[in-house]
């Protein structure tokens, strides 16, 4: 008797041998380290892909730190000269002045108070040097150097102008002068 062919898939109508399921067996391993490749690569990208999302994360982080402490250093940087100017109004009253017009000096001099007082709550604050302090190229700005008795070369002899930093930002360097006087 005749077995029936089957005409829609050829390899069933055959006889199998011993060798097919040897390439069935090897066809599956190699799908399978296919496979395997597939997964270590998309694992690969997957861990990636979180590092940087990650990275991202932390520099997000960071940047909206910084924004919260130094996001106001502009706005202190465009105060500074109104401090400037209320000091020196206050550096050329003399007594006669303040007898004749006690409250304008009180005003301007608790203007300059208030100033300072709501610029050190936003982390402003003032870098004043003495005469006889060490030149700081990191905080001070030397505007003249001239010798003078009695002091060492890198001392400060005269404060032009006081310096501001916000947090551990400079915002000005104070301006000084620094002698010259060889030691």
């Amino acid at each position: 008797m005749a077995q029936p062919q089957n005409t829609e898939n050829p390899d069933l109508s055959e006889p199998q041998t011993e060798a097919e399921p040897l390439d069935l067996a090897a066809a599956l391993e190699q799908a399978n380290a296919a496979f395997e490749v597939e997964r270590s690569e998309m694992r690969d990208r997957l861990m990636r892909a979180l590092a940087d999302l990650e990275n991202t994360r932390k520099r997000g982080e960071k940047d909206r730190r910084e924004a919260a402490i130094y996001g106001g250093s502009k706005l202190a940087r465009d105060l500074i000269p109104v401090y400037d100017n209320l000091s020196r109004a206050l550096s050329v009253i003399n007594d006669d002045t303040r007898d004749q017009a006690q409250g304008l000096v009180e005003g301007v001099e608790l203007t300059l108070r208030e100033l300072l007082n709501v610029l050190a709550k936003h982390g402003v604050e003032r870098v004043s040097p003495q005469a006889g302090d060490m030149f700081d190229p990191h905080l001070h700005e030397a505007m003249f150097e001239a010798p003078m008795p009695g002091t060492r070369a890198g001392q400060i002899i005269q404060v032009v102008s006081d310096g501001f930093r916000m947090h551990e930002q400079l915002l000005r360097p104070a301006q000084v002068g620094v002698s010259s006087t060889p030691g």
